[in-house]
């Protein structure tokens, strides 16, 4: 049962920088979870807002914007990460029940899906991030006696440098089939960074292993820094994410992976809000068009 836990220390992890913005998304996560027509419910991540200074004040429920869904961040751009949680939580669920055991949080943040979703017997949830972000949110669920619903292993590790050893040491085996996911991750990452975890992720999946990731395709961010989404979270949340952004030209990772036969799969976000009749839809400069979600599977041998 979720309680309410207190105002954690160790929010260091958090506080700035990228950091920061697993804290934006676990509010656009306990909006998501409290609407009529909720599309992902996650009860804990209202806590990580309620217990991290950093984000005093900000909403956890609709009621608490004054212009509800014509906000352009905590509207458009909060349910577009309650859109992006659902179809990833079906993605992840979906290749635990095809056989991958293993799950991989790159960049995991303040993910909860360890204690959320209903995993098939004998799945490991691996959680890689850095240590203060891990810290932050062992001390609020903690405080809130979660349980989690699989073996869950918190790894240490920074993803500019060699996490596949940590991932190794905290017990992944790269002989069972595995499911990866890196959300809202790798456009912070320099390009070459990006092409090595990719690579790495090839290496070590088994036959029957998938990956799900979220890409940028804009050939320049700045083209969109006056998009509603981006001016509103910096002049409401101090937020600057272009300047968060890694600015490289992004690596075609879809591509590296397919040339290593995988069978890949691109979307864009409205495809999604098509099929589940709900979620963002284009708009003029629209900061969201050049969003990519990506899924690819390893063909069992």
């Amino acid at each position: 049962m979720v309680g309410t836990a207190h105002r954690s220390t160790g929010v260091e992890g958090v506080e700035g920088g990228v950091g920061l913005t697993a804290l934006l998304v676990a509010a656009a996560r306990a909006i998501e979870t409290h609407r009529h027509d909720t599309l992902a419910q996650d009860v804990y991540a209202e806590h990580f807002v309620l217990a991290a200074p950093a984000c005093a004040g900000w909403p956890v429920r609709m009621h608490q914007v004054p212009d509800g869904d014509a906000n352009p961040l905590w509207g458009r751009f909060a349910r577009y990460f309650g859109l992006r949680t659902r179809v990833l939580d079906d993605f992840l669920l979906r290749s635990a029940h095809s056989g991958a055991r293993q799950v991989v949080l790159l960049g995991a943040g303040l993910d909860t899906r360890a204690f959320r979703l209903d995993w098939p017997p004998g799945c490991t949830v691996f959680e890689v991030d850095r240590e203060g972000v891990l810290a932050f949110k062992h001390g609020v669920l903690g405080g809130l006696s979660a349980s989690p619903k699989a073996a869950r292993v918190p790894v240490v590790a920074d993803l500019c440098a060699d996490w596949a050893a940590a991932l190794a040491e905290a017990g992944f085996d790269a002989a069972v089939p595995s499911v990866w996911l890196a959300e809202g991750l790798l456009f912070y990452l320099p390009s070459g960074v990006e092409a090595r975890l990719v690579d790495t992720v090839g290496r070590l999946s088994a036959g029957g292993s998938a990956m799900a990731y979220e890409v940028k395709l804009e050939k320049s961010l700045l083209e969109y820094r006056e998009s509603p989404l981006y001016t509103s979270t910096k002049h409401q949340i101090g937020i600057d994410l272009l300047d968060l952004f890694d600015a490289e030209p992004r690596p075609d990772s879809a591509g590296a992976l397919a040339g290593k036969g995988w069978i890949t799969s691109v979307h864009t976000p409205f495809d999604f809000t098509h099929q589940h009749g709900r979620g963002p839809l284009p708009e003029p400069n629209d900061a969201l068009e050049g969003n990519r979600w990506v899924f690819a599977h390893k063909p069992r041998v």
